[in-house]
């Protein structure tokens, strides 16, 4: 069977669950899905709706959004490209998935989706890998919001968006400063970190000062010192 089109020039085939499927495979999948392109802002899934659509985000930044009693919202996790979306064998959304940056999504209706898991068992497994792997970085992030101070929190964070921006970053000559933009607003990052909007600002502003970031412009951020930044997310 030829591999369709949508997948043999995935930018994220490599990465993505389906990475484990054959070309045969990956085609047979790709019968039952689509993709859907996103605006900023976009939701996805409401959580407390019905969960009937997962998938593979292919480019852009999406949050996972839970409500407090109280009804305010807290970001509890961010979706990168290559990272699935959705909860197969839930029958109602968990979190609110909603769109940070324009974005595309390749998805599958849920129950389809699960039949898909019960034949490939090498993706189950990566499903399940990544499961636990998501755990564990919430239970990190958990530790990490009870012991670590603000300076090593927002350094530490830039560190992960550097990491996490791929292709979207850009250096002006090999090795040399990364640049690239924050996918959230400093009040969404104090969310994150479990910060204030000023205590954000005021560290954003430190590493500026020390030469350790800078700032150009809008949500752009520039990581002049890598070795600095990091030596400030492991300070104790």
């Amino acid at each position: 069977m030829e591999l369709a089109e949508p997948c043999a020039h995935c930018a994220v085939r490599d990465r993505a669950l389906c990475s484990t499927l054959s070309d045969d495979e990956l085609a047979q999948l790709n019968a039952i899905g689509h993709r859907r392109e996103m605006e900023r802002g976009e939701t996805l899934l409401w959580a407390g709706d019905d969960s009937v659509v997962c998938g593979n985000l292919i480019s852009g930044v999406l949050k996972l959004v839970a409500a407090s009693a109280d009804g305010r919202e807290q970001i509890v996790g961010l979706v990168y490209p290559g990272d699935f979306v959705g909860q197969p064998y839930v029958e109602k959304a968990e979190f609110t998935v909603t769109a940070l940056t324009e974005a595309e999504v390749c998805l599958f209706p849920r129950a389809p989706f699960e039949r898909a898991l019960d034949d490939h068992h090498a993706m189950e497994r990566l499903l399940l890998q990544r499961t636990l792997q998501a755990l564990n970085t919430a239970r990190g992030r958990m530790l990490s919001l009870a012991r670590s101070s603000a300076q090593e929190k927002v350094a530490g964070f830039l560190l992960d968006m550097a990491e996490r921006a791929g292709t979207s970053a850009c250096r002006a000559v090999p090795d040399g400063p990364l640049t690239f933009d924050l996918p959230l607003t400093r009040g969404q990052i104090a969310d994150v970190l479990g910060l204030t909007i000023e205590t954000v600002s005021r560290q954003m502003t430190r590493l500026k000062v020390a030469g350790v970031i800078a700032l150009p412009g809008g949500r752009a951020v520039t990581i002049c010192d890598r070795d600095a930044l990091q030596a400030r997310a492991e300070a104790a």
